[in-house]
């Protein structure tokens, strides 16, 4: 039976959280929420670069008929193009890497034109997520508790191509459920998901935007197909239309340790929001957001900022996990939420406990340009 979920509109009226912020002098953090076009450039045009590289060393060995070096060529294709959706436009979606607000816009219409990626969609929901982190009555993107799955059928499809995912787990980026959720918003304007149709319930502007986005899309991805048909470009649709959903398995093992195994219904980021370290290559792929507890905290901030945002609060925050750390932790969380299922993990804090009720300075709680116009 479905659950009932109270709308959102009432939601944003009587639901306010005061979150927990580690202190920071005002001056510092006006310092770090400082954009700069030229390091949004290097990350974003960088990206694309690896796009570029890894793309065109797949053609060639395409065009030599050199097949080991085309699988390899397109797992490490898929690999760094897998970051696009959700990553990559995640930050772009904020208006935080760039100075320059149409370069914002820019970047992340292409990014998400390219990886079958609805932004509207993202924003809307984001900011609710951020607005109500893992409080099931206003945040519905991350739902928990959810299985850090390591299943054998669905690591093959991480490792090739991520066809239907898994039920249990919301971190992958399954073709088929992305395609097709794609395809029903196009002709139908319906979504596949309960969350999404929720948060468009009295929206009915940004709801058109989101529909007109997804024909787009379709039209973008089939035109090209139709294309690499037509001029013999047979790599093409490998390279571009399906990349999104090749060699997840990057994007797939960084990203589940954000939320999954941790508190919910509290307003202490550090309890309901994982850190990690990683190594300079996949951080920079995965858009810095492995600083993800500094990002939920200081919204504003922008990706290449966090680590010296880290720094700055390190003392009142958990130490980061490893990566290898977080999956230990959150497969042992799991195993313990079979036989106690209200069972929750109490993230270890520094020094002083959390005080909450401080009045919200305008910069500290800053989503950046995230929240859609529509919301108001």
């Amino acid at each position: 039976m479905a659950v009932e979920h109270e709308p959102m509109e009432q939601v944003r009226k009587s639901f306010r959280l005061s979150w927990y912020r580690s202190p920071i002098e005002p001056p510092r953090l006006k310092e770090l929420t400082r954009r700069s076009d030229l390091r949004g450039a290097f990350q974003s045009c960088g990206h694309l670069a690896l796009l570029v590289i890894t793309a065109a060393a797949t053609w060639i060995f395409f065009a030599q008929r050199l097949w080991v070096g085309f699988a390899l060529g397109l797992f490490a294709h898929g690999t760094v193009y897998s970051f696009l959706a959700g990553l990559a436009t995640h930050e772009l979606a904020h208006g935080t890497v760039f100075s320059t607000k149409w370069l914002n816009g820019l970047f992340v219409r292409f990014y998400s034109l390219i990886s079958w990626f609805n932004f509207h969609d993202y924003r809307m929901s984001h900011t609710y997520h951020h607005l109500y982190t893992l409080h099931p009555r206003g945040d519905r993107e991350v739902v928990l508790p959810t299985n850090p799955s390591l299943d054998l059928l669905f690591l093959l499809q991480l490792f090739t191509l991520n066809l239907v995912g898994t039920r249990s787990e919301p971190y992958s980026f399954p073709l088929v459920q992305n395609i097709g959720a794609t395809v029903k918003l196009a002709f139908t304007g319906r979504y596949s998901k309960e969350w999404l149709e929720a948060v468009y319930a009295d929206q009915p502007d940004a709801h058109r935007k989101s529909i007109r986005w997804a024909r787009l899309i379709l039209l973008f991805h089939l035109a090209l197909i139709a294309a690499s048909i037509v001029f013999r470009l047979w790599p093409l649709p490998l390279l571009v239309a399906f990349a999104p959903f090749i060699a997840n398995w990057l994007r797939y093992f960084v990203g589940v340790p954000m939320h999954t195994g941790l508190r919910t219904n509290v307003t202490d980021f550090r309890l309901c929001v994982r850190s990690i370290t990683l190594d300079p290559f996949t951080q920079f792929l995965y858009w810095r957001m492995n600083w993800h507890t500094e990002h939920h905290m200081f919204a504003a901030v922008p990706c290449y900022n966090l680590r010296n945002l880290y720094r700055a609060v390190a003392a009142d925050l958990p130490k980061p996990r490893t990566l290898l750390g977080a999956w230990r932790e959150m497969r042992q969380i799991w195993k313990k939420q079979q036989t106690e299922p209200g069972y929750q993990f109490e993230t270890p804090l520094p020094g002083r406990k959390a005080e909450g009720g401080k009045k919200q300075d305008t910069l500290e709680s800053s989503l950046g340009d995230l929240a859609p116009k529509d919301l108001g």
